[in-house]
């Protein structure tokens, strides 16, 4: 299975710019110090290393499928003086650890990549201790909301569901969470909702110019091909999305499905 976005640099750098605080939010009361604490699919480390410090004396552990975003990562725990929490290969479909190893499991915009993210969330569950916590959090696509209105944003939004469902993946993940968690036997559940929003001219100039950059990434760029993209196309997208992030009325919106979930013990 293809991970739609890839991992060349513009996509690690948006990733980059998340927080605990704003992509972890409702999970962050529930963490104490000295919990042992998965990240599945940590990326460039960001999130993973404020939950660290959410749990510290506790033992953190990083896990990504590919080295890429694992470098990243550890430079930001280099930068930060993070020399406790450990990085490591392994896949969310067969984790590398026995069972009962963690009090929480997260993973954070990681189920809508998956082509059975029940089977995932089962998996994070093995791995989770009686009484422990398995958090997840996804975006919505087709939830997505902007203005003003841009072509090209339709274009792109309309090119990147179709290319998640052909790599095998479900792109408006965020509304599906509590019918996921149930098939998965997650009982003890809650379910919410959060957004990130790019309201300020700032904000909307960054997000603009980071989307402008990752559809002209070569990985989007050979999958876009497949489905009658070319680069002409992908120019004009990119175009599209700074147009958009150049105008004084800007705005954007990205709604996301949360689950935390509670095993029985």
């Amino acid at each position: 299975m293809r991970y739609t976005h890839g991992h060349a640099a513009d996509t690690l750098a948006a990733h980059a710019v998340r927080r605990a605080s704003d992509s972890a939010a409702y999970l962050l009361p529930h963490l104490e110090p000295g919990m042992a604490l998965l990240d599945v699919g940590c990326g460039p480390g960001t999130i993973t290393l404020d939950l660290a410090e959410a749990v510290d004396p506790g033992r953190v552990v990083g896990l990504e499928n590919v080295e890429a975003p694992l470098v990243a990562a550890r430079a930001k725990a280099a930068e930060r003086g993070d020399t406790t929490t450990t990085w490591q290969l392994g896949d969310v479909r067969a984790l590398p650890f026995d069972d009962d190893t963690f009090d929480v499991v997260h993973a954070h915009q990681v189920l809508q990549h998956l082509g059975d993210p029940v089977a995932a969330l089962r998996e994070m569950a093995r791995v989770c201790r009686p009484g422990g916590l398995v958090a997840a959090r996804d975006a919505d696509y087709a939830a997505m909301a902007w203005h003003p209105e841009v072509p090209e944003l339709d274009e792109w939004r309309a090119a990147y569901r179709t290319l998640a469902r052909r790599n095998g993946a479900e792109p408006d993940a965020g509304r599906r969470m509590r019918a996921w968690a149930r098939a998965a036997g997650l009982t003890d559940a809650v379910f919410s909702a959060s957004a990130w929003s790019y309201t300020d001219a700032e904000a909307t100039a960054w997000w603009g110019e980071t989307w402008a950059g990752r559809v002209r990434e070569p990985r989007f760029r050979e999958q876009a091909a497949e489905i009658g993209l070319g680069d002409h196309d992908l120019a004009r997208i990119a175009q599209g999305w700074r147009r958009w992030g150049a105008d004084p009325d800007a705005w954007f919106t990205i709604t996301h499905g949360e689950l935390l979930a509670r095993l029985p013990g």
